[in-house]
């Protein structure tokens, strides 16, 4: 399956490169109380209806050492406007596992999906779901966020990674959603899908074409361990529908597991 959109992108590359960790998703809950304290930098998910997980902690013992992590409030007003280069973002992708994780949902795509930004040619890995959203924007949470990733790696083996953010909220029911949320496992597991049952291009063609080239990208880091500081984010301004059924049921299926937002410290976020 092909995608592709003009976005007006901000190259901005990431200051440091660690050693590649393939992308997971699913962490934390956010502001845990203190009674869902398991021990040393550790919390339990608390989601209704969710089962009792233990997830790896959200923070950092000594931040000065990790100054790009994600994700992040984003404050629209101080969101930078600048000389953005005119690129072409497409993805050609095809679908091929919905997967129950126990910390997300997680849809698989196919070896040789790919997504093409800064004239640079990532390999699509999956994307994956967190409830609530993980970006706040003007210290709003929207009720869930999905993240599309993908990886290119030098020729040192060093992993950096383009991770596209979409919101949603609560309203209609969504038509991609309904294309795999029958088909992720209740339990951990994984069903393969056939080619062509599950297309991200429905996604997108529900953001109108001219707030396409409406985002927010800054440099940061994954959200789950180990917080590899090598990504560069686009969230996309438009905020998706989905219905109130399909977002509770995700978050039954994996729970409250989104990262608490971390400091921005000297880094800028960009966008129009």
């Amino acid at each position: 399956m092909c995608f592709a959109a003009a976005l007006h992108l901000m190259s901005c590359q990431a200051d440091e490169k660690e050693k590649k960790a393939e992308p997971g998703a699913g962490l934390a809950s956010e502001h845990p109380p203190k009674e869902s304290t398991t021990g040393a930098n550790a919390v339990k998910s608390e989601a209704p209806d969710a089962h009792t997980k233990t997830e790896p902690g959200y923070a950092f013992p000594n931040e000065d050492q990790h100054r790009a992590q994600s994700p992040i409030n984003i404050i629209s007003k101080n969101v930078v406007k600048g000389e953005n280069k005119n690129i072409s973002f497409a993805f050609h992708s095809n679908i091929s596992a919905a997967e129950n994780l126990g910390h997300t949902v997680q849809i698989d795509f196919k070896e040789g999906s790919t997504c093409i930004a800064n004239g640079k040619n990532y390999a699509s890995r999956q994307f994956h779901f967190h409830t609530p959203s993980e970006h706040l924007i003007d210290g709003v949470t929207y009720p869930m966020e999905m993240h599309i990733v993908n990886v290119i790696s030098d020729s040192n083996k060093t992993a950096s990674y383009l991770v596209v953010s979409v919101l949603f909220k609560m309203g209609s029911e969504n038509p991609f959603i309904k294309e795999f949320l029958d088909k992720v496992p209740n339990k951990e597991d994984k069903n393969e899908l056939k080619a062509g049952e599950v297309k991200l291009e429905d996604l997108l063609a529900e953001i109108p074409k001219n707030e396409l080239s409406a985002y927010y990208t800054y440099n940061g880091s994954l959200t789950t361990p180990p917080y590899t500081e090598s990504v560069e984010w686009i969230i996309l301004k438009h905020v998706v529908e989905a219905s109130e059924e399909q977002i509770i049921t995700i978050e039954k299926l994996e729970g409250n597991n989104a990262r608490h937002v971390q400091a921005l410290h000297e880094r800028k976020v960009f966008g129009q």
